[in-house]
């Protein structure tokens, strides 16, 4: 990408309207990732409903998504759908469920994740454009979010190891019931005490501040781009991982709960000082230590 201009006056309206988004990485970006995340909640939706059809005693929400209108879907996707919701202990084969709940957990950080991140995006747009503007090489913006999403699909896969291995062992319901017992309690218990830690406080404040970071790392080779990505989305799960622990705890395919901690995460990174974290951990701890309590 570069300053080159362009004469577009030749083209029809839609094709002039085609050929700004084309030239206008910020827009053309904000789209793709609107796009993208209304598709990753649309098909978690889609889910959350099959699996609340199926259940015979209702979770909280669920009378409210039995009586949502049932989607014509593909059927590679209730294929999908089907797998992610099988039994457990697994009924079906591993190798068709791991890469199901992957995809699942990815969908997932695609929902919740990539909208705290729009920060971290418009600013290196911003940068970029500056740049274009100058005539300078830029990046296209997408690479950087290529990066960032890179992280979150590795982080995907540590929750899918996961996912297999508390609910073979734990042998209750099907496989994005809510753990419930010691296991709803344990995940709890370290999603709050990891709200107070100095680990959490350093990730979030690399995340509250992107402007310094982008601007000290800047380049135009895509690869380290890449890597600033990589090393953004790092962050950005080093202040969120704990916080995924507690779909165990209500139940993956619990879509309120999915929007209950994706605004919660964007209103983190948007403020300062400690306050939301403690609130949110102290929460966390009572709920565990009330899960314990009934389990015993």
């Amino acid at each position: 990408m570069n300053g080159e201009q362009h004469d577009f006056s030749h083209l029809d309206r839609a094709g002039r309207a085609a050929a700004g988004v084309a030239r206008s990485p910020r827009l053309a970006v904000m789209l793709t990732i609107g796009i993208g995340i209304a598709f990753a909640w649309f098909l978690l939706g889609a889910m959350a409903i099959r699996g609340a059809e199926g259940r015979p005693a209702g979770a909280p929400g669920d009378m409210l998504l039995k009586n949502l209108p049932s989607l014509p879907l593909p059927d590679f996707l209730d294929r999908f759908f089907a797998v992610c919701l099988a039994p457990a202990p697994l009924a079906g084969p591993t190798g068709l469920q791991g890469p199901a709940l992957l995809l699942m957990w990815f969908l997932m950080a695609v929902a919740t994740m990539l909208p705290s991140a729009a920060p971290l995006i418009r600013t290196y747009c911003e940068i970029a454009d500056t740049a274009r503007i100058k005539g300078e090489p830029v990046v296209h913006p997408l690479v950087l979010v290529a990066g960032y999403l890179g992280t979150w699909l590795a982080a995907s896969a540590g929750f899918t190891a996961l996912t297999l291995a508390v609910y073979a062992l734990a042998g209750s319901g099907r496989m994005l019931d809510p753990a419930v017992g010691f296991a709803g309690a344990a995940a709890l218990l370290v999603a709050g005490l990891y709200q107070f830690s100095g680990l959490k406080q350093a990730c979030l404040e690399k995340c509250r501040n992107p402007f310094s970071i982008l601007f000290a790392n800047w380049s135009a080779k895509p690869g380290r781009i890449f890597r600033l990505g990589l090393k953004q989305g790092v962050w950005c799960l080093g202040c969120c991982w704990a916080l995924m622990l507690v779909m165990f705890a209500v139940g993956a395919m619990n879509v309120f709960w999915m929007a209950l901690i994706g605004l919660f995460t964007l209103i983190e990174k948007q403020t300062t000082g400690r306050v939301a974290s403690r609130v949110a951990g102290a929460i966390l701890l009572v709920w565990a230590a009330a899960l314990l309590l009934v389990s015993v």
